[in-house]
Parts: structure tokens; sequence; C-alpha cells
């Protein structure tokens, strides 16, 4: 089973992210409802930090990481983006995927589950190469 890590958001990502919740509950996207409920319920456990306070080690929104998936063996790399950002092709994944919500506030070593379209998917996040905080990026 995954071990349950403390998952971190600045708090400006709180704040971004809560106001991509509020614009899409507005404007009825029914079928987005059930990605922005599982992302509400991500954000209400995760401990806030501003963002100088972040852990360098922490995936935050605009984050690029490598992952491995566990029952393949392929590693990939993924940028966290919000949905007007987001470009499959080159990698960058919308926030409101289910993949870019298990990863979002989750740490360098850390193994998450999540429910792909197919099948139930178990990835290991091996590397950060990019975090905006960590980079002094805050306000991308």
């Amino acid at each position: 089973m995954v071990k349950e890590e403390t998952i971190w958001i600045t708090q400006t990502d709180l704040e971004r992210l809560g106001n991509l919740i509020g614009l899409v509950r507005n404007q009825q996207v029914r079928q987005l409802f059930s990605y922005i409920e599982r992302l509400e319920e991500k954000l209400e456990f995760a401990e806030v930090a501003a963002s100088e306070n972040i852990p360098s080690n922490v995936i935050t929104m605009r984050s690029k990481a490598r992952l491995k998936d566990l029952d393949s063996g392929e590693e990939t790399v993924y940028s966290l983006v919000f949905p007007t950002e987001a470009e499959s092709e080159e990698g960058k994944l919308s926030i409101l995927s289910p993949l870019a919500t298990a990863i979002l506030g989750c740490q360098l070593g850390d193994t998450v589950e999540f429910q792909a379209p197919s099948r139930l998917r178990r990835l290991k996040i091996l590397e950060i190469l990019y975090q905006p905080e960590a980079a002094g990026d805050y306000n991308l």
C-alpha cells in the first residue's frame, strides 16, 4: 500500500486553484465535476505554506518532474499546468487530469496511485527537474 505523506501546496497555488474550481462550478462544466471534487479533497488536507517556504522537493504548479510507472517501467517527464496551458504532446498536464491531481503536493521519492481511464496506475517520483519556488520564480 502507498504510504500517506504530507501534501504541500503554496498559498498562491491554493488561491489560483480555488479560483479555477469556482470558475468550473460557475460555468456548470459537469464533465469536470469529478476532477474538481478530487482536487478539492486534496487541497482540503494539504499543508499550506508561503512560496518562499515550500520545500524544494515538492511538486507545485508548473513544476516539471520525471516519473516512473511501476508496472511498465516506463519513465516520463510531466509539467503541471493550468487547463489553458495543457499540451499533452509536450507533457504539460492540466491540473484537472487524474495524474496531475495525484502528484500535486507530493514529494521526491513518493509513490502515487490514481485511477486512469483504463486501469489503476502506480508512479514513483524520481526527480523534480524544475520547481518554480526553488528557482525563485514566485509569480509564474
